[in-house]
């Protein structure tokens, strides 16, 4: 058995108690894959992200949510960045890398006059592929009905890192009485049986937001809803560029999306999709403030 600190951070909010809570170990070279995972399970959150030492960039991260390990986690990596950032690591970095399982990542880091850091972290080029299951059982499986589903918009699996299925609805009034029934997403989705769900829509709360998502979590995961989703929010943005904006425009696109509201979890992700030469480079900015840490044995 060993004794690891666990740091509490929220990220993507600037408040304690709002955003996406995530766990981070920030030594971590000394745990097996089994430890991670019995940490991550003992700690609870959606993913605990655990630092290590890397040969090919500044800092490898790995994300485990309860039940498996996950190439990339974006609220992940804003918790273990503002961490690194509070312990004095990262003190003159403005542009490093972090080592992943969905590739090396830059990040670039900004500090506002009151100290406060913010990271963007670009993601992998998005892809998207066609969903070829039934619109009807999809919409059952997260508590609504098929004419929920918006009309127009297509639902696709997107990837920036990890794969999700984007599910476009009509409003906010479909986010607020969705009922997910995680157990059902694998046979639903059958091109991609342990992937999650994202709801999104295009009403918002905040009016400087331009779009609205939920997040649930795949049943493998062993969590159902992600409050506030980096990765997910960042192949949103390339999905609205693509589906939306129908491609037409070849300038960069800049978005916030919010999400956690129905959780009481308040939080927003700001995207940036730009073009790089026949691909779309997306980049997620966020923060993550401090709420507590602990002492756990694995």
């Amino acid at each position: 058995m060993q004794t690891i600190t666990v740091y509490h951070y929220d990220a993507f909010s600037t408040h304690p108690g709002k955003g996406n809570p995530g766990g981070v170990v920030l030594e971590a070279d000394g745990l097996s894959e089994n430890q991670m995972l019995a940490a991550a399970a003992a700690v609870g959150f959606n993913e605990t992200s655990f630092v290590l030492p890397s040969q090919q960039a500044d800092f490898r991260i790995r994300y485990f949510t309860p039940g498996h390990e996950m190439n990339l986690c974006g609220h992940g990596t804003m918790a273990c960045l503002s961490a690194l950032a509070e312990q004095g690591q990262l003190d003159g970095l403005v542009r490093f890398t972090i080592e992943t399982l969905a590739g090396i990542l830059p990040i670039r880091q900004s500090v506002s006059e009151d100290g406060l850091s913010s990271f963007t972290m670009q993601q992998t080029a998005p892809e998207f592929r066609p969903f070829g299951g039934s619109r009807e059982e999809l919409a059952r499986s997260i508590g609504l009905s098929s004419e929920d589903l918006h009309p127009e918009l297509p639902i696709v699996y997107g990837s920036t890192g990890i794969w999700t299925l984007i599910v476009p609805v009509c409003g906010l009034d479909a986010c607020s009485r969705m009922k997910p029934d995680n157990s059902r997403f694998p046979e639903i989705l059958a091109e991609m049986p342990r992937a999650s769900l994202h709801p999104f829509c295009l009403e918002t709360i905040h009016p400087d937001s331009l779009l609205h998502a939920r997040h649930f979590s795949s049943p493998y995961s062993g969590t159902i809803e992600d409050p506030v989703t980096g990765t997910a929010s960042g192949v949103l943005g390339a999905y609205y560029g693509r589906f939306i904006r129908d491609g037409r425009c070849a300038d960069e696109l800049e978005l916030t999306v919010e999400q956690g509201q129905e959780l009481g979890r308040d939080g927003k992700v700001h995207v940036r999709v730009t073009p790089d030469g026949a691909e779309r480079r997306v980049e997620i900015t966020g923060v993550a403030v401090y709420v507590k840490e602990w002492s756990l044995e694995v």
